[in-house]
């Protein structure tokens, strides 16, 4: 079974960052499109960015672009998450997710059509 072990989360002041790290294991393929989400409380699941395994095309929601950068090391499996300028308004749960499946766009994904998640880790900025 494919496994997405996450890590990197906690509290940060307004203005800091944080780098969140999802390690990727069991794939008896190739994943085809790596994503972040995240959930606030009282909130819906928000899309955050999304990237191809292959090229690395990237993809951001709206509220996190010019502060969020997310890139994916291939020889690690290991996804990654760089959030700087966070603000209260970030503070969520976050998850990371992977799927195979090419059915569509990586950029469609956004959408929160991953077959992969992890169990998510809180970040918090006060």
């Amino acid at each position: 079974d494919v496994q997405l072990v996450e890590s990197g989360g906690g509290s940060v002041e307004a203005g800091g960052s944080l780098r969140l790290s999802c390690a990727a294991s069991g794939y008896s393929g190739t994943a085809y499109c790596m994503g972040w989400f995240r959930q606030a409380p009282g909130k819906e699941r928000e899309g955050v960015a999304a990237i191809y395994t292959a090229g690395n095309t990237t993809y951001y929601a709206d509220s996190v672009k010019g502060r969020f950068t997310i890139s994916l090391d291939n020889g690690k499996n290991t996804l990654y998450l760089q959030m700087n300028g966070l603000q209260p308004e970030d503070t969520a749960m976050d998850y990371c997710a992977t799927d195979a499946r090419r059915h569509d766009t990586c950029r469609s994904r956004l959408s929160g059509d991953f077959g992969y998640w992890n169990r998510g880790t809180q970040v918090t900025v006060s």
